[in-house]
């Protein structure tokens, strides 16, 4: 695994984004596996600035979403499909049609068996995760096996408090208690691996999926098995880090 220690947030999201866009140059047809939550906002941010200011193509591009919560259609203010929309898909000149999301609403395991087909068909060449302070990736959380494919997810409470306080201004009754997650295997099977990590309270699930053993109850720890994983966190997700990177 490759660890970059950056001196904040800020730094740490361009050196993300400058990965992605590279990729997608050197591959215009790139299949990108993306993120949601506060992590990766800066990092799109980033990608629309680029693409604004160099005109990076994502025409041809395809994306698959992590995750999505059950019972929000993509029209709910806090659906991962309007989350994506706002913050880079609006903003760049991806195809529509190429654009993919769980889907939360309806027959749940014929939309988790429809996703797992089309990533079968569509190897992920970069995926971009961020961690949760319970060291999980995507929804997958702690006790996920490292076999599992897009699933159905019950949330953990630390998950719905996190999410409640950054999305659903606290009120934890409004947060989904289900969502519909790409497993511990989709993510495993691409290509590549970036994931971002910020402040001091990832700092404890940074420090297991670095430093500690493997293990279903730090899902992120698995990616040690993956061949090819950048990790970036600022200093404050460093902290706990007893190695030097």
């Amino acid at each position: 695994m490759k660890v970059i220690v950056a001196e904040n947030r800020e730094i740490a999201s361009q050196e993300g984004a400058k990965i992605i866009i590279d990729q997608v140059k050197n591959n215009p047809e790139t299949i990108l596996g993306l993120a949601t939550g506060t992590t990766p906002i800066d990092l799109y941010n980033n990608m629309v600035k680029d693409h604004k200011e160099n005109g990076t193509d994502y025409s041809k591009v395809k994306s698959y979403n992590l995750d999505e919560y059950v019972g929000l259609d993509g029209t709910h203010p806090q659906s991962y499909y309007c989350f994506m929309f706002e913050h880079l898909f609006n903003h760049i000149n991806i195809n529509p049609e190429n654009v993919h999301v769980p889907v939360g609403k309806g027959d749940l395991q014929a939309a988790c068996n429809a996703y797992n087909d089309a990533l079968k068909q569509n190897q992920v060449d970069i995926q971009l995760l961020g961690i949760g302070s319970n060291g999980h990736i995507g929804f997958n959380e702690p006790g996920t096996p490292a076999d599992s494919v897009t699933h159905v997810v019950d949330l953990k409470e630390s998950t719905i408090k996190d999410n409640a306080r950054l999305f659903f201004n606290g009120d934890e009754d409004a947060v989904p208690k289900q969502a519909v997650s790409m497993g511990i295997a989709n993510i495993m099977n691409a290509k590549k691996v970036l994931l971002l990590a910020f402040g001091e309270g990832k700092a404890k699930a940074v420090k297991g999926m670095l430093e500690g053993e493997v293990t279903p109850e730090l899902p992120a720890s698995i990616l040690q098995n993956h061949p090819d994983v950048t990790v970036i966190v600022d200093k404050a997700a460093a902290s706990l880090l007893e190695k030097q990177y």
